[in-house]
């Protein structure tokens, strides 16, 4: 809730609230309804049972639990969670200012059709999303518009409504592998306006001007289970094959305007670590691999400055677990290994002021100990080896802008 709150800025009412965890977990209490919902293991291969007790009846609840330190846990989380826990306010939800947060395993499918109901229940009908708008042009005219672009550009001022007549639509998950046998790779769309037809033509936000990509099939997900699409409409999500050019955060649209909507931001990472592949006769199985996952946003990747490829990858991650999943599926679908050399870095901040800004506080030798890299869109980061020296040269650089999270580029 923490890291939430504060890589995010977005404030938290948890809805449904673990009682223990690992092997000690009991159930959800659910705070809506002040109830609370306990669990019986089973075996994998039946449906768990599921008992629904009010909180108020703490007699039964303290024999169900049967363990004296979880029941005493859940009584003071509950006080404590209704006095300092600010009420749930859905405008503000709507808003993107606060968000209901909810507990539960899905390892042992404990509290996961509860969050499909509620979720439900409390979702609205399609909502418009800001987007840049532009004049799609080609030729020597987007060469001319291209240079002619600033900063400006990127900024979402302009309401797609569900209602508006062209298609348009934002990836928000891409996924490699899907099944094994095929090397299937997918994009989630997210519609936004009109309508998803199986065989149409769609822009893309980062491709030339005039390039057009043929969506000739998509298909509903849900868990294994897959169903062919004809049409879809706004607020409905499909998945697409994935050509390799659609990423996270990319727009698709039909119609003579450009439309992109604002990026996906990424969370901060806080490790960082070389890859290297060891075994140079699996090049093109290991470099194909690192893209998939790449794409699929497991890490973020960073080289150094002015490296186009050629030079060593530096993968970035919130915790080890995702360097060890990066590592396990290299193995697995590609067939090759992988060996990680970590780097004494604990956060990443991304210099808005772009790189003549990083140049001066370069010069002027502010950025002593600190590692210079940039993404994968040439931006520059900075990798800190601790909190006080990144808010230290945050205060005293201003000009730098330094940022914790970034956002792909609306338009390339």
């Amino acid at each position: 809730m923490d890291q939430i709150e504060q890589e995010f800025g977005l404030e938290t009412y948890p809805i449904l609230w673990p009682i223990g965890d690992g092997d000690r977990f009991k159930g959800v209490l659910d705070r809506m309804n002040d109830v609370v919902h306990l669990f019986d293991r089973g075996d994998r291969k039946s449906k768990a049972e599921v008992e629904v007790v009010p909180m108020s009846d703490l007699a039964t609840l303290e024999e169900r639990i049967n363990d004296e330190e979880l029941f005493e846990k859940l009584k003071e989380d509950q006080e404590l969670l209704g006095e300092l826990i600010s009420p749930l306010d859905m405008e503000r939800v709507m808003a993107g200012e606060q968000s209901p947060l909810f507990f539960g395993s899905a390892m042992t499918n404990f509290g996961v059709q509860l969050f499909l109901d509620k979720f439900c229940d409390m979702g609205t009908k399609p909502n418009g999303r800001l987007a840049n708008i532009q004049e799609e042009v080609k030729g020597k005219k987007a060469k001319e518009k291209a240079s002619a672009n600033n900063n400006d550009d990127d900024e979402a001022d302009e309401l797609i409504s569900p209602g508006h007549e062209e298609f348009s639509g934002f990836v928000f998950k891409t996924q490699a592998n899907l099944d094994p046998k095929h090397r299937d790779r997918l994009a989630y769309i997210r519609i936004v306006s009109g309508s998803f037809q199986k065989g149409m033509k769609v822009g893309h936000s980062r491709s030339k001007p005039g390039k057009k990509y043929n969506l000739a099939q998509a298909q509903t997900l849900f868990g294994s289970d897959r169903e062919s699409v004809e049409v879809a409409y706004p607020g409905d999500v499909i998945g697409i094959n994935n050509p390799g050019n659609f990423a996270i955060g990319d727009t698709l649209f039909t119609g003579n305007e450009k439309i992109a909507f604002p990026g996906i931001p990424s969370f901060s990472p806080e490790k960082f670590a070389y890859i290297r592949n060891p075994n140079p006769s699996s090049y093109k199985s290991f470099q194909k691999g690192i893209e998939q996952l790449l794409a699929e946003g497991a890490v973020q990747a960073l080289r150094q400055r002015n490296d186009e490829g050629g030079g060593p990858l530096i993968l970035a991650a919130v915790g080890q677990l995702q360097f060890e999943v990066v590592q396990a599926r290299l193995k697995s679908e590609y067939k090759v290994d992988s060996d990680m050399e970590a780097i004494g870095y604990t956060l990443a901040r991304w210099a808005d002021g772009g790189w003549d800004a990083v140049d001066k506080a370069d010069a002027a030798g502010k950025l002593f100990g600190i590692m210079i890299v940039q993404d994968r869109w040439g931006r520059p980061v900075l990798l800190f080896r601790n909190d006080w020296k990144a808010a230290s040269v945050a205060e005293d650089e201003k000009y730098l802008e330094l940022k914790p999270w970034s956002k792909p580029p609306m338009f390339e």
